[in-house]
């Protein structure tokens, strides 16, 4: 996992709530094995008609949105079936953060164990930003370290993060790399038998 204390992105608003996992990622696409090549799969019932091509009504298809990093969205994110194929789909396309006002528990976890930043954050401000990112282009600057946002108007907001889970992003751990720092306690043990 990819070790993350400051992000700056540009934002994709998806100004929709309940998103749920088999919107974010078809399951006809969960029949790979490997974590990576989601990406292509991401939000494919709404960026692509039958045919295959691009939807010109589905926003993230806009070339002012190419590249966005910041996904806001509104509230019930990721809920649905359990699919870590979700998380793995919206980091594969290069997503690193996710503000919503709330977010699926499953889907919250597991983004946290992938490697992106999902912030719950209070209405108010997110459609604030949603609105901005919808009619002009906004980057927001993540910095995990302080737990802060900071916008292009230079407003600091705040956010909360589990301390645990704070500590694994910023260091790149996830739950292998996590087990492994107690290897040489592993080895031992099992030399022990």
């Amino acid at each position: 996992m990819e070790a993350i204390k400051q992000h700056q992105g540009l934002v994709f608003p998806l100004n929709r709530s309940n998103i749920d996992t088999d919107q974010i990622i078809p399951k006809q696409f969960l029949k790979r094995i490997e974590r990576t090549g989601f990406g292509q799969f991401l939000f494919f019932n709404w960026r692509f008609d039958d045919e295959g091509n691009e939807r010109a009504d589905f926003a993230l298809n806009e070339p002012k949105y190419e590249n966005s990093t910041v996904l806001i969205a509104g509230e019930n994110f990721g809920c649905g079936s359990s699919r870590e194929h979700a998380p793995w789909a919206l980091l594969d396309y290069g997503f690193k953060v996710i503000i919503a006002p709330s977010f699926a528990d499953i889907f919250y976890n597991n983004s946290l164990k992938n490697g992106i930043i999902p912030i719950k954050m209070e209405e108010v401000q997110l459609n604030k930003w949603m609105e901005q990112a919808e009619t002009g282009r906004l980057v927001l600057d993540i910095n995990l370290l302080e737990q802060t946002i900071t916008d292009q108007e230079n407003l600091i907001v705040p956010f909360d993060i589990p301390e645990y889970h704070k500590e694994k992003l910023i260091n790149g751990w996830d739950d292998i790399a996590l087990t492994l720092l107690h290897q040489e306690k592993i080895e031992q043990f099992e030399n022990s038998l």
